[in-house]
């Protein structure tokens, strides 16, 4: 449908092909400040190649950060930062044996995520 433009007594550009009703619904809140700013800050989080490449990893299986740091070509304490940063976002998780403390995501909906962007990159 092509969007036809008038222009309002008030000097301000309207649309008519919306009526005034619909648009009040949707700027009904629909979406929430904070939960705007957590989608942003996980799409953020996903913006960054190392850290995509570390769910790729973990999707497969549960890594220590030395396994996680050899795959990356990485040193220990870099990885260990970027794990950190995704843990906060609770995009990823961890579970201590004696030493070693071992990550896996958090739950399906990243793996969700990361499967339905590969899907529509196979796509283009």
């Amino acid at each position: 449908m092509e969007k036809i433009w008038i222009e309002a007594s008030e000097g301000e550009d309207t649309c008519a092909c919306t009526s005034a009703d619909s648009v009040q619904l949707m700027q009904e809140p629909q979406i929430t400040e904070e939960q705007a700013v957590g989608i942003a800050e996980v799409f953020k989080a996903l913006g960054d190649p190392t850290r995509v490449k570390m769910i790729y990893y973990l999707q497969q299986r549960e890594l220590c950060v030395h396994d996680l740091a050899t795959l990356l070509a990485m040193g220990q304490s870099a990885v260990s930062h970027q794990l950190r940063y995704l843990r906060d976002l609770h995009i990823v998780k961890r579970r201590k044996v004696g030493k070693t403390v071992f990550y896996s995501l958090d739950d399906d909906h990243i793996e969700q995520i990361f499967v339905q962007t590969l899907g529509h990159l196979q796509h283009m």
